[in-house]
């Protein structure tokens, strides 16, 4: 029986992965079957041959376009397939979908960027893997991990090993893992203009050992002081009566960062602002002069705790 399928998942990379392993099951494909080709290989020349049935009735293949721009001829190869053609799209622009959809379908998978959005794949993936991870559990791998879902996955699958009810809290899962959870540079700030050194070290510790790089940090540390400066100067002129949504559209900036940085400025005045501003400034000039870069951050933190 002559099969002509084309399907494609976007989403996620790891989402419309699993999304196309399921598929073809349900199908009754055999992946192991399929040639996959990936980057360089997908070309119109060797794309053609693999979208007949052979003599033996086989054919078929997955397309990764990953990083690809696929040309009209490619598409109108994979429009007329003869064979099963799975293309992995994560993408999949409007003028490609309409071929998917018009020829064959379109298994549009999330796509998470947000921690929100990471819990709530999350937490019900693990539950499928037969996993009952508790809340601050879910809530450390998805700060660990952020987006990388394949990450997540693997770890999950360590977790399997584990004696059968075992209690799957952060700190067993931590254990398991065995990574730090991400600074937070906003974190880090509100620490030290709290007078809290001690947990403004603990953040830029682990941002450094997270692998930040310091320079990339000052900078993250400018920017939020300047957005810091402007908050302050708008407390000011409305007696410290602003909310988070009109500093926002005030300030032309999302919601998120305006609302850490009022946090930061509800702390400050004028003449702290300034003083803080060039401390910051300092740090920025030993850094370029070849200062210890540990060192020079830790001082900073230290200066803003005052």
């Amino acid at each position: 029986m002559l099969i002509r399928v084309l399907a494609a998942f976007s989403g996620h990379p790891f989402l419309a992965e699993l999304a196309l392993r399921d598929w073809a099951e349900e199908h009754g494909i055999n992946r192991a079957e399929l040639t996959r080709l990936s980057g360089e290989e997908v070309t119109p020349e060797s794309l053609e041959p693999l979208l007949a049935p052979s003599l033996f009735g086989g054919g078929g293949v997955i397309v990764d376009l990953s990083g690809v721009k696929p040309g009209k001829e490619l598409m109108e190869l994979l429009a007329g397939a003869q064979a099963p053609a799975l293309v992995l799209d994560t993408t999949a622009p409007p003028t490609r979908a309409k071929v998917y959809e018009a020829h064959g379908e379109l298994i549009r998978s999330p796509n998470p960027q947000r921690p929100g959005d990471v819990l709530g794949w999350l937490v019900p993936y693990a539950k499928k893997q037969g996993l009952k991870l508790e809340k601050d559990a879910a809530s450390y791998l998805a700060d660990v991990f952020g987006t990388d879902l394949t990450g997540i996955a693997g770890e999950l699958n360590k977790l399997k090993f584990l004696p059968a009810g075992t209690r799957l809290d952060a700190e067993t899962v931590q254990e398991v893992v065995g990574r730090e959870r991400a600074g937070d540079s906003f974190a880090m700030l509100d620490a030290a203009t709290a007078g809290r050194p001690a947990l403004a070290l603990e953040q830029l510790g682990r941002l450094l050992r997270g692998g930040e790089d310091p320079f990339r940090l000052l900078g993250a540390v400018v920017w939020q002081y300047s957005l810091i400066a402007r908050c302050v100067g708008l407390l000011a002129d409305s007696g410290g009566q602003v909310s988070e949504g009109a500093a926002a559209s005030r300030l032309g900036a999302k919601p998120y960062p305006v609302k850490k940085a009022l946090a930061v400025a509800r702390r400050l005045d004028e003449a702290k602002i300034r003083r803080h501003l060039a401390r910051i400034a300092g740090a920025d000039l030993d850094l370029k002069r070849g200062h210890d870069p540990a060192r020079t951050l830790q001082r900073l933190m230290i200066e803003l705790s005052r």
